[in-house]
């Protein structure tokens, strides 16, 4: 079974900040947004804005596409893992004849 998508979040925070040997707040003022939204990020507890991905492509070289993808691919993942969503519409089309 493979593992679920990380966060894009998680990758700054484990591997980008570290290597930059920037904290939160520093970061945070580096970015430009507030320490608590991007503390959200940095945790999965927010989703990552292309927006926020492009700040971090600037400051810091990581490929908001990447970035992005690995957002979109966390977001499935906890979809399909959830409630399940698409069974309750399969229920209700039929197929054309």
């Amino acid at each position: 079974m493979l593992a679920a998508p990380s966060h894009p979040g998680e990758l700054i925070r484990d591997e980008t900040l570290p290597s930059y040997r920037l904290n939160v707040s520093s970061a945070a003022i580096l970015l430009q947004v507030t320490r608590a939204h991007l503390h959200r990020v940095l945790n999965a507890q927010a989703a990552l804005t292309p927006e926020m991905a492009v700040k971090f492509e600037k400051a810091f070289g990581v490929s908001a596409e990447l970035l992005l993808t690995m957002q979109a691919r966390y977001d499935l993942a906890r979809l399909r893992a959830g409630a399940d969503v698409a069974a309750s519409i399969e229920r209700q089309v039929l197929p054309a004849n």
